[in-house]
């Protein structure tokens, strides 16, 4: 496998359509684009407070559009405006505990939400590539030690691991029905496990 470092030349002026960019991993991510020079459109539900994104003053670096990712009119116009190359999709409902909670909530966000992106999508003429993040709590449990492969099965036990699970399952749906073609855009999902 062949590490290719990350080029500021490939990011800049590159436009962007970042979902969740209010969240803690979405601030960092926009953060980190826009300083290497990518054009930046950011679709989320408003920051909590106090945040990342207000201390950083994020919204003042990227096109900050507040919107639900449940709302597919409202996704597929903001990323219309936006005309984006890449599509980075962060929105969630994150939580484990809230998911026992809101479980109807966790999966209209995680899943349905994810659709609502991925179809939007199809409709993006400059569109190259797709990055969905999900979590490695997509795996069904088996309580080992060892660490899971992408060949696992997918599962969960609570409403926020089985969301993701469904969610990785979407996405592999829509990547061989919709975006196989070679000269098309590209999708991938990325099972990102905690951040510190």
């Amino acid at each position: 496998m062949t590490i290719v470092p990350v080029s500021e030349d490939f990011w800049s002026g590159r436009r962007v359509f970042l979902t969740g960019h209010t969240g803690f991993k979405g601030s960092w991510l926009a953060l980190w684009l826009t300083q290497m020079g990518a054009r930046v459109t950011g679709f989320s539900l408003p920051a909590e407070s106090p945040s990342l994104f207000e201390q950083a003053g994020i919204g003042a670096l990227v096109e900050h559009v507040e919107g639900d990712i449940r709302d597919m009119a409202a996704l597929e116009a903001a990323m219309r405006t936006a005309d984006p190359e890449i599509v980075l999709h962060l929105a969630a409902q994150p939580l484990v505990r809230l998911s026992y909670e809101c479980p109807v909530e966790t999966y209209a966000t995680n899943v349905q939400g994810t659709v609502h992106l991925l179809d939007a999508c199809r409709r993006m003429a400059s569109l190259k590539a797709i990055v969905c993040i999900t979590t490695d709590k997509c795996y069904e449990n088996r309580e080992w030690v060892w660490p899971y492969r992408e060949s696992d099965p997918m599962g969960g036990y609570d409403p926020y691991s089985s969301s993701k699970g469904a969610a990785e399952l979407a996405i592999s749906a829509y990547r061989r029905s919709y975006f196989h073609d070679p000269a098309g855009p590209r999708v991938a999902s990325v099972r990102a496990g905690n951040v510190i």
